[in-house]
């Protein structure tokens, strides 16, 4: 028996001696449809070999996949769903073909990032932060001491939790993430330089940061961090914008203990702050070993907090002038850090 390439030879081989299709098709080496189609392929193209069919049709124009790329850019949250409902005059498409559209233009569908709003006056600032210290080298950023409040929460305080499960395991005690409705918040304040970190003390309960309470950390806390670490060397001091930090008693309290400060702090910017990131590594470290109680809660608080390398810091510290330098790239939005 013959294969097809050698069916469609034998039958070419037979046309070329003068045999007709029909005389062909009594031999019966192959249904008379396909003989006459191998024929008419052969008149036409020279050639047995069938030319590949193109696929079925786009339903768009590259025009009109282009539009669909700037009506995405222009409004970044809408679906393919919402845009396969009505695409534009004349394009009727799935939302399948829509994402395949948006794929061919590297248009990714990924988790909003969540960052804090920026107003005018916060990328202003953020501006002129960024300018007033763009040629700073990590030896001057290593003169400086960051600092920050943060809330640690028990159950599950940094949010997402990744499990590996079996099928009909979502509900396993082993692969859940514990919450309770109205969890206890335990708020610190610490402060880090690149020579490691610094202070890190636990507000009572029940006690909101004001001016009172900040000059009373400063003094019990900052003070003996900046003896500790620089001695008499002098450094600069970051804080942020909030009431307590820019209350008059504590700006004529800084003055008169010598020391300067970083700034004018811009709003709205964790980007710009490492001690965020190192907020995030504490909290890592807590979660990880699962407290049960507010005692347990601070005690690994305090515990984790002295146990983060001076590298880590370093690390941290280093990575200001990226800060500094992506914000005056992207014109005062937020980076990456």
């Amino acid at each position: 028996m013959v294969t097809c390439k050698e069916t469609g030879a034998v039958i070419i081989a037979l046309h070329k001696k003068g045999f007709t299709g029909k005389d062909i098709a009594a031999s019966k080496i192959a249904p008379k449809s396909t003989i006459y189609r191998i024929i008419k392929n052969f008149k036409e193209r020279g050639s047995i070999v069938v030319k590949k069919a193109s696929g079925r049709p786009r339903k768009s124009s590259k025009r009109q996949d282009h539009l669909l790329k700037l009506i995405q850019l222009w409004d970044r949250g809408t679906t393919s769903a919402e845009f396969a409902q009505e695409w534009q005059a004349g394009v009727s498409a799935s939302a399948r073909t829509v994402r395949q559209r948006l794929l061919e233009d590297g248009l990714v569908s990924r988790r909003a990032a969540r960052k804090p709003l920026l107003s005018r006056k916060n990328i202003r600032d953020r501006l002129i932060l960024c300018k007033r210290y763009r040629d700073w080298t990590a030896e001057d950023w290593g003169k400086v001491i960051f600092s920050d409040e943060s809330p640690f929460r028990l159950f599950g305080a940094s949010g997402k939790k990744l499990v590996r499960r079996r099928q009909g395991e979502r509900y396993h005690q082993s692969c859940d993430m514990p919450t309770v409705k109205h969890p206890e918040t335990i708020h610190v304040w610490g402060c880090f330089s690149a020579k490691g970190v610094g202070s890190l003390t636990i507000l009572p309960k029940n006690t909101a940061m004001n001016k009172e309470w900040y000059q009373h950390i400063l003094r019990e806390q900052l003070l003996p961090t900046i003896q500790e670490q620089f001695g008499d060397e002098q450094c600069l001091f970051q804080h942020d914008g909030a009431p307590c930090h820019k209350a008059k008693v504590i700006t004529k309290w800084l003055w008169e203990q010598n020391i300067d400060i970083l700034g004018p702090w811009p709003g709205n910017s964790p980007d710009l702050n490492p001690i965020v990131n190192l907020w995030s590594i504490l909290k890592r470290r807590v979660d990880k070993q699962k407290p049960t109680n507010s005692d347990k809660l601070q005690a690994l608080i305090m515990q984790e907090w002295a146990a983060i390398s001076q590298d880590v810091a370093q690390k941290l510290i280093d990575s200001m002038s990226g800060r500094i330098a992506e914000v005056l790239k992207k014109k005062g939005q937020h980076c990456k850090y």
